[in-house]
């Protein structure tokens, strides 16, 4: 896998995460205690999240590549006898 796949992936997971986490924290068996531990770990869920978002939104710089003159000298010689 390449990186925009995996940072797609990433973000797929995180999402299917935040979306179960919203659901859990509607149950009324919840204690208050594991209430504030899923809030908890929701906003760093949302945190990777948001951090996931902006990488996939900046601009990937290109490789610099060199051209190469078709005239170059080769840098490696055999020489035989």
């Amino acid at each position: 896998m390449n990186q925009p796949e995996v940072l797609d992936s990433d973000i797929r997971a995180l999402q299917q995460w935040l979306r179960a986490a919203w659901q859990q924290l509607g149950d009324p068996t919840l204690t208050t205690f594991a209430r504030r531990e899923l809030r908890n770990q929701m906003k760093q869920c949302s945190a990777d999240l948001r951090e996931c978002l902006q990488r996939v939104a900046e601009p990937q710089p290109e490789p610099v590549q060199s051209p190469a003159s078709p005239y170059s000298r080769p840098e490696l010689r055999i020489l035989s006898w």
